[in-house]
């Protein structure tokens, strides 16, 4: 099966930082590790502050289930109130090519 990503491009919240929301993702971070083909995660931010936050696993189904997770079993994270919510695009995306 080919890898997917789950990237989500978003702003901190008004008076956060991009260090707020990392380290606002440590529940995060254990679910993601307990979900069936989740492969990795890199959160970094851009020169003009936007924070891209990229979640691989290894097939499309697997994906769509731990995304939903975020929203559903993770809806009281403390991380949810690090984003400016209206900033948030999100999508599923599957590699063409991986080199290493």
């Amino acid at each position: 099966m080919a890898e997917t990503l789950e990237v989500t491009t978003l702003r901190p919240a008004p008076g956060r930082t991009a260090k707020d929301f990392v380290e606002a993702n440590a529940d995060v971070n254990a679910y993601l590790q307990r979900q069936p083909g989740f492969l990795w995660r890199r959160i970094v931010e851009t020169d003009d502050g936007r924070i891209i936050d990229i979640v691989a696993y290894d097939s499309l189904p697997h994906a769509r289930a731990g995304a939903a997770g975020i929203t559903g079993e993770m809806a009281g994270s403390p991380v949810h109130a690090t984003i400016d919510h209206n900033s948030v695009d999100w999508q599923l995306t599957t590699t063409l090519q991986y080199l290493a």
